[in-house]
């Protein structure tokens, strides 16, 4: 029996193909997507730090403290390209959602889950807000005396 509005099969393949075209390009520029060069957005609040003496008598580690900082960024923000390779640290999402960049690829990071970003020698990253609330980031990190 036939449909009662019978659908050329041209205009289901061609709606297809469109639909198709529009998910293809929008990856193509998500992926295109430069890394940001400056800080835009981004607020830093300091928690708290562990000074170079106390890192000296305590671990041995010499012209470091270890830092706890809360890290807004606004809708729209972005924190700027850069690497971990003197600088560990641990990051967790407190609230809002974010997206890390890494040249192997993106990855969202929501509060609701459950997994740190490790950022060890290895780590080349930069950050982006395209959600609507800010996004509440807790840092802690082992940096050099200036």
């Amino acid at each position: 029996m036939r449909a009662k509005y019978p659908v050329s099969r041209t205009i289901v393949v061609s709606v297809v193909s469109i639909a198709t075209l529009a998910l293809f390009s929008y990856q193509i520029v998500q992926a295109q997507r430069q890394p940001p060069t400056e800080h835009k957005g981004v607020s830093v609040k300091s928690l708290g730090a562990i000074s170079e003496s106390s890192m000296v008598s305590q671990v041995g580690l010499h012209g470091y403290k270890m830092q706890l900082r809360e890290i807004t960024l606004a809708p729209g923000g972005q924190i700027a390209r850069h690497d971990h390779f003197k600088r560990p640290g641990l990051v967790w999402t407190l609230s809002g959602s974010w997206t890390e960049g890494r040249p192997e690829g993106d990855k969202d990071y929501p509060e609701t889950l459950d997994e740190a970003i490790l950022e060890d020698a290895s780590t080349d990253h930069w950050f982006w807000n395209d959600g609507s609330e800010p996004a509440r980031v807790v840092v802690c990190d082992i940096v050099p005396v200036q």
